[in-house]
């Protein structure tokens, strides 16, 4: 992945390409909340997923050698084309944060179901639930709908918030794409069932490896815009996520429960495969009322993260010396609306 490749060149804007790509990722995320994904039609993500299927269908072999090369494959298409798009040196690295991360649109899922759940429509709210999560939603009670909800805003927080911006900051529009295709392929065949047992091997590993280091940055997050309960997010965070099956979903969902004072964890049924996940927290069960609390704190996370890329990007350009011009040049991009990357994003809108 070429680091770097969407920025203009040192000296446009009085910004260098480090401090450019920060504030251009911070942009992508704010264009997010405001504008929200673009239409399933015309979202490259489907487009992606629905090419990876058709290679699947072609390429699959019961082993995890057909699976290492599907994946392989399947990323390094999707990080060339971020590369190729990043080296026309127009705002690419903003676009890509934006239509790889879907903050706004996991909001508006957990909402769909706690308004259900709100008006006693239970059937709504099973109906609802399998936008957010896995699991078989018959049979589920108000409670175990309301923690199924809650777990995902906060492993989602990790997989579509902070883990792509992440990569994007690091790598540029090949990172984010390449991202987003490590968790679409996981989410496509990194399954524990016959068929993908060894198949879906490589994608899952994969998609743990990307994910680990964004999955501990949202804890910290969740512990800097929580103050309250810091200490019990770090002592919930190491005593109970080991335990959970995922190295990262435990760490954000521990982080979570022990923020909003829930307890969550438990048996969990995805169809006919039903799985027993440790407790994570000591507080009560998950209410309906939850769910907008748990929004709410995905909500603050993705803010808190957007304002450390900006400072992050003012500290770049204050380092490689013409701090007054270069600030004012991220500054002005802003708040006049210009036509560089932070201009673009942020005109059209803010967190979803």
């Amino acid at each position: 992945m070429a680091a770097g490749a969407s920025e203009p060149a040192p000296g446009v804007w009085g910004v260098g390409p480090g401090a450019w790509r920060l504030a251009a990722v911070a942009a992508g995320l704010a264009a997010d909340r405001l504008l929200g994904e673009p239409p399933a039609r015309v979202h490259p993500v489907a487009a992606y997923g629905a090419a990876m299927s058709r290679i699947e269908r072609r390429a699959y072999a019961d082993r995890r050698s057909a699976g290492a090369a599907y994946a392989t494959a399947g990323v390094g298409l999707a990080a060339a084309l971020g590369h190729l798009a990043g080296r026309r040196r127009r705002p690419a690295t903003a676009v890509a944060t934006w239509v790889v991360v879907a903050g706004r649109g996991l909001a508006l899922a957990a909402r769909d179901v706690a308004l259900s759940l709100q008006q006693g429509d239970l059937v709504g709210a099973r109906l609802s639930l399998p936008a957010l999560v896995g699991r078989d939603p018959d049979g589920l009670d108000a409670a175990e709908i309301a923690r199924a909800v809650v777990e995902s805003v906060a492993e989602n927080t990790v997989d579509a918030i902070v883990a792509p911006a992440m990569w994007a900051a690091m790598c540029g529009p090949a990172g984010a794409l390449g991202y987003r295709a490590v968790n679409t392929l996981d989410a496509m065949v990194g399954h524990r069932c016959p068929r993908y047992q060894r198949f879906g091997w490589a994608s899952a590993r994969l998609d743990d490896l990307a994910g680990w280091v964004p999955a501990r940055l949202t804890a910290v997050f969740v512990a800097a815009v929580r103050p309250a309960a810091a200490g019990s997010v770090w002592a919930t965070v190491r005593r109970d996520a080991p335990a959970h099956p995922s190295p990262n979903a435990g760490v954000a969902e521990a982080a979570f429960a022990a923020a909003l004072g829930v307890g969550l964890g438990g048996t969990s049924s995805y169809g006919r495969a039903v799985e027993h996940r440790p407790h994570l927290g000591t507080g009560r069960p998950a209410s309906p009322q939850d769910i907008e609390r748990a929004v709410r704190l995905s909500r603050d996370v993705t803010a808190a993260l957007v304002a450390s890329l900006l400072v992050a990007s003012l500290l770049v350009a204050a380092s490689t010396g013409g701090a007054g011009l270069r600030c004012a040049g991220v500054l002005g991009a802003a708040s006049t609306g210009g036509a560089g990357v932070l201009g673009a994003g942020l005109r059209g809108g803010s967190l979803r």
